[in-house]
């Protein structure tokens, strides 16, 4: 095979006429820029509310396909929102330097801590999720994930003062609701109990509720299961049906002695 029909077969089986990853590169660039504006003190607010603007314009421009929606009327309405998110992250902050005996320094946490990162990212994502914005909120909180190990949907719904210690390998899903004060371990995953294409519209995944704590790679599953305030989910548990208000779930391990040396 010559080289011009390599490039015309190749050319035959490029079939997305909207897939640039560019998109994806602009996108984490105007991630990054919205996370030092709110919490870098050298980083001007007005300048980069500015820069911000420009970006999103250019995300409008690769994301928005249909003609027909108003996404530059998002950003408008975005902006008016950032205090608030910010508000709700400095209490997620918060929360982390009260939960983890190893921090330092709120500043540490802001810096240092992935779950923190995570957090941030999401709720700025979620923002732009809930306005309708096409595929951008996604893009955000995978470029978190990349970088932290914590997968978190969106379109997830989280209260004030949520605190994830260590981070790696948490999911959590489209339709999960944490509410208030809730704390989470490395490994957790809030999951759908089915998967099917057919359930895209329905609560796939799990509510938790106030002032709950789940342990490290605990799974909790099901659009109708839920967490009751109060309580204690241990590490390794497998949970596919609700728990009750101030109850403690754990894994019992199988503890056996060896009789014989060797075996």
């Amino acid at each position: 095979m010559d080289h011009r029909s390599i490039i015309e077969k190749i050319n035959t089986h490029k079939k997305q006429p909207n897939l640039r990853f560019r998109l994806k590169r602009n996108t984490e660039k105007f991630t990054d820029l919205l996370f030092y504006m709110l919490f870098d003190i050298e980083t001007p607010v007005a300048e980069s509310l500015d820069a911000l603007e420009k970006q999103f314009d250019e995300l409008v421009d690769l994301a928005c396909w249909e003609s027909e929606r108003p996404c530059k009327k998002v950003w408008e309405n975005y902006v008016e929102k950032l205090p608030l998110v910010l508000e709700s992250l400095n209490l997620d902050a918060e929360a982390t330097v009260n939960c983890d005996p190893a921090s330092l320094s709120i500043e540490e946490v802001y810096m240092a801590y992935p779950g923190f990162y995570a957090i941030s990212v999401y709720r700025l994502a979620h923002e732009l999720y809930k306005m309708g914005f096409p595929l951008v909120p996604r893009l955000m909180t995978e470029y978190a994930h990349r970088q932290t190990g914590v997968d978190i949907n969106p379109g997830a719904q989280i209260g004030k003062s949520f605190h994830i210690d260590h981070g790696t390998g948490v999911v959590i899903g489209e339709t999960a609701i944490i509410r208030n004060d809730v704390k989470i371990y490395q490994g957790v995953t809030l999951g759908g109990l089915f998967v099917a294409k057919k359930l895209q519209q329905t609560k796939r995944h799990p509510t938790i509720d106030n002032n709950v704590t789940i342990y490290a790679n605990a799974t909790i599953l099901g659009g109708d299961t839920i967490i009751g305030a109060n309580s204690v989910i241990g590490g390794n548990a497998w949970i596919t049906a609700s728990v009750p208000p101030n109850s403690t779930v754990f894994h019992k391990p199988e503890i056996k002695i060896k009789t014989l040396p060797h075996v």
